[in-house]
């Protein structure tokens, strides 16, 4: 579980209160048995942009950058713009890098924006990193300042910055906590309508590297005050078979990574998924584990998912970018509207990993409130509950949960609650990360592209 005095939620608490080999997980034969699944809900709360092929890397401004076409097209370091230097906060280390740019062309929403959260898939050899950067247009034609929304690196060694995001920064409108762009005040009707990302690539001067970026985007979301959400109609039963991790086990271990597997339910979550799908560190990789501790590879997730100035692993697209470090994996941080659109997914055997908050007593079974936490949600019952692999488990066996489907649904896609003082806080609403194959079926494209993530 994410730490309870976490800045994530002093953030949320504020704005309430202001206002390796073949894919795994296929779809089994009986799942065109299950009866049809109805459209999304017509209502437009989120608004998901990504930009991946090589058309769309073509269409943006470079500044030293160019477009790799293949399987995967990838944008890439052809002759560095120039020059900088870069104090690591987290190190002290100056160090001078080569740089080039990218520049998204304007992507308006179609949803004026109260948040704003961006994801990117890229591998950085070592000596190289990624800074991911926003700039928004207000609803009254002004622009904000450029926003940094990650300084990002797969690697922790000695040629590799550390991977923090920057706290701090607002121009009285606006402001950025951890991996999030928010309006200060919703209720002015302060709202965002377009946005431009830029990528800048960096590396050491001379050394030829370069980051290949294969994909970046934003999901900007307007989703209402609200306690509670309408319940949705079941209609789909089926259980993927992901593998099942506690975080739990790992208390004690490492805690340099946000004290150990206490609040390791991000990284946990993801080694579940990156898992189903195939993929796994290699014994090369894990060599710097204590070879007593079981499941090695959460003590990896945890550490190549950790944010040096949130102190955590729970930076959204940070999980989002290390599942994407693996062979052919694509991910991206959204939110969703109803476990409606949860089954799309489902159905086509895409798993998702879904943030939740709450009280004890507000799911049934889980034995525990908290003010953040992540799970993985794998399927559903016959009469429609929720099936999640709960990495706040005592073991590996129990972390397989059934959860009530309307209290899983409340919890997970409320924007506002009631904390154990009675102190008005925020919940989510609908916040979640997929993975899924960089060459997704047909059935896995359609229900991607259902969703906004395609």
């Amino acid at each position: 579980m994410i730490r309870p005095t976490s800045r994530r939620t002093v953030l949320t608490t504020a704005l309430a209160v202001a206002a390796a080999t073949g894919v795994a997980g296929a779809a089994p034969a009986d799942a065109a048995s299950s009866p049809p699944l109805p459209p999304p809900l017509p209502e437009a709360l989120v608004d998901n942009a990504f930009w991946t092929s090589y058309a769309d890397w073509s269409a943006g401004t470079t500044e030293g950058t160019r477009a790799v076409a293949g399987a995967r097209p990838a944008l890439v370091i052809a002759e560095p713009a120039g020059r900088t230097d870069y104090t690591d906060p987290h190190t002290g280390k100056v160090t001078t890098w080569e740089y080039a740019t990218w520049t998204s062309p304007r992507h308006r929403s179609r949803v004026p924006a109260t948040e704003v959260i961006a994801s990117w898939n890229a591998h950085t050899p070592s000596g190289t990193w990624l800074r991911i950067e926003l700039s928004g247009r207000y609803a009254d034609g002004t622009d904000t300042p450029w926003y940094v929304m990650g300084r990002w690196t797969s690697g922790d060694g000695e040629d590799d910055i550390r991977r923090t995001s920057l706290d701090g920064q607002s121009d009285g409108r606006s402001s950025v906590w951890t991996d999030t762009w928010a309006v200060d005040a919703p209720a002015s009707g302060e709202r965002l309508v377009s946005y431009l990302l830029r990528l800048t690539l960096h590396r050491r001067p001379g050394s030829g590297l370069t980051p290949l970026v294969h994909r970046v985007g934003a999901m900007a979301s307007d989703v209402p005050d609200r306690f509670t959400v309408p319940a949705s109609t079941p209609r789909l039963a089926r259980e993927l078979s992901v593998p099942r991790y506690s975080q739990e086990i790992h208390i004690g271990q490492y805690p340099e990574y946000d004290n150990g597997g206490e609040a390791w339910c991000s990284p946990t979550s993801a080694q579940m998924i990156i898992e189903y799908w195939g993929r796994r560190p290699t014994a090369e990789q894990l060599a710097w584990v204590n070879p007593a501790f079981a499941d090695p590879q959460v003590c990896h997730a945890a550490r190549y998912t950790y944010d040096y100035q949130y102190e955590g692993c729970g930076n959204w697209p940070f999980s989002a970018a290390y599942a994407a470090t693996y062979r052919d994996i694509g991910s991206a941080v959204t939110r969703l509207g109803s476990l409606t659109e949860a089954e799309t997914l489902i159905r086509a055997g895409i798993p998702l990993i879904t943030s939740q908050s709450f009280l004890k007593e507000e799911l049934t079974g889980a034995g525990y409130g908290t003010s953040g936490h992540l799970m993985t949600l794998i399927g559903f019952t016959a009469d429609g509950d929720v099936i999640a692999n709960d990495p706040n488990s005592p073991d590996n066996p129990a972390v397989r949960r059934v959860y009530r489907r309307a209290e899983w649904e409340t919890v997970w896609l409320r924007t506002k609650r009631y904390n154990a003082t009675g102190k008005v806080v925020s919940g989510t609403g609908g916040v979640c990360y997929v993975f899924w194959p960089a060459e997704p079926s047909s059935a896995q494209r359609t229900a991607l592209r259902s969703v906004g993530l395609l």
